[in-house]
């Protein structure tokens, strides 16, 4: 797959937002992004929902000239909450939102 700008992901994201808002019944929706360790960054969405704040997101590659790829089509759900643990394993950014 080809590699996308940090805008052109960000972009493509905020055309769901409102759905997913009203899908899934969210209070909130945002944009999450983490840089990892090496040429990692993390990539997806902070929701809130019954007062509770979660980020969902997906792991992309960083190329040299800051090109975003994903590496694999597999989402993590993290909680807010420290004794929370991480979610992993969905598939689809839609199956984590069923799951919340």
């Amino acid at each position: 797959m080809e590699s996308l700008s940090r805008e052109q992901l960000i972009n493509n994201m905020q055309k769901s937002f409102q759905m997913y808002i009203n899908q899934y019944g969210l209070d909130d929706i945002g944009v999450f992004e983490e840089e990892g360790q090496d040429d990692l960054y993390y990539f997806g969405y902070t929701i809130k929902k019954d007062g509770k704040t979660h980020h969902i997101h997906s792991p992309y590659k960083k190329d040299t000239h800051g090109g975003l790829s994903p590496i694999i089509n597999e989402w993590t759900i993290e909680s807010d909450e420290p004794q929370k643990t991480d979610l992993k394993g969905y598939h689809s950014v839609e199956s984590a939102f069923l799951d919340l």
